[in-house]
């Protein structure tokens, strides 16, 4: 990896001073994961992008979604990994982040409506009235279920939505009936509760999640190293490695323009 961008990276390393480049983490709210973890999964990727722009990196873990949203309006993290895709979207929109590249595995992210075995729905119309669980107000998931539920009702505040911090825990409303359905995007809550014969009623559009984005801040030649150096990890063994703590399989290019789309499509 190093190799192809080395050239790049020597055309911009004299101009850039040595103060630290902050790398915020965002893993989204809606799974329970540590700071020191985050901080563990990305340490040699961090190091890599250290070697690349000659600065020290700081990784910044950044859960609390406001204070994402906040930093990013500052454009106080140099380069953003941000799972919420409507808030890297709205900085690239209103901030002038640019998007480097999208991680892998994640571009077809959906939200999965689903209802118990014995349920007479058939399709997110018939939720028009009802009650949905559904995970965190701001997470990804809960934006992309009140756009599927526009679309289907004309106005998703004709669905009474039931939010909770977790994934996990919207099957939970739907086993007890406190909800008459639900909504999740992970997909090991939507194998379980098919494992179980329950139901898949609907799916949303989808929308790519875990963005890199970088911040004006960068020149474009900086731009240009990093995103080649995310592009081309998977494509050794040592870059995979490297790629392993985070979960990731690997980055990869998506158009700016397409994600400006989705982004209306949101509501944003």
């Amino acid at each position: 990896v190093f190799v192809r961008v080395a050239a790049l990276a020597a055309l911009v390393l004299s101009a850039w001073p040595a103060q630290a480049l902050v790398l915020a983490v965002n893993e989204g709210v809606t799974y329970r994961v540590s700071n020191d973890e985050i901080r563990a999964r990305y340490a040699a990727i961090a190091a890599d992008v250290s070697r690349i722009v000659g600065q020290p990196v700081t990784v910044e873990p950044v859960s609390h979604y406001p204070t994402l949203a906040q930093g990013l309006k500052d454009k106080s993290y140099d380069l953003a990994l941000v799972h919420p895709a409507h808030h890297s979207i709205r900085a690239i929109k209103s901030s002038g982040y640019k998007l480097l590249a999208v991680a892998k595995g994640y571009e077809n992210y959906r939200a999965s409506f689903f209802v118990r075995a014995d349920s007479s729905l058939r399709s997110l119309a018939d939720l028009k009235g009802q009650r949905l669980g559904a995970p965190d107000e701001d997470s990804i998931t809960a934006w992309m279920v009140r756009a599927a539920l526009r679309d289907a009702v004309g106005d998703a505040r004709t669905v009474n939505v039931t939010y909770t911090r977790y994934q996990d825990a919207v099957p939970f409303f739907v086993d007890n009936r406190l909800t008459t359905a639900g909504a999740s995007a992970a997909g090991s809550v939507i194998k379980d509760w098919q494992a179980k014969g329950g139901k898949i009623i609907a799916q949303s559009k989808a929308v790519p999640i875990k963005h890199l984005i970088a911040a004006p801040s960068l020149s474009a030649a900086q731009q240009a190293a990093l995103r080649s150096y995310f592009i081309e990890l998977d494509g050794t063994e040592d870059g995979r490695r490297k790629l392993e703590p985070s979960k990731l399989k690997g980055f990869a290019a998506w158009d700016e323009g397409q994600m400006l789309a989705l982004g209306q499509w949101l509501g944003l």
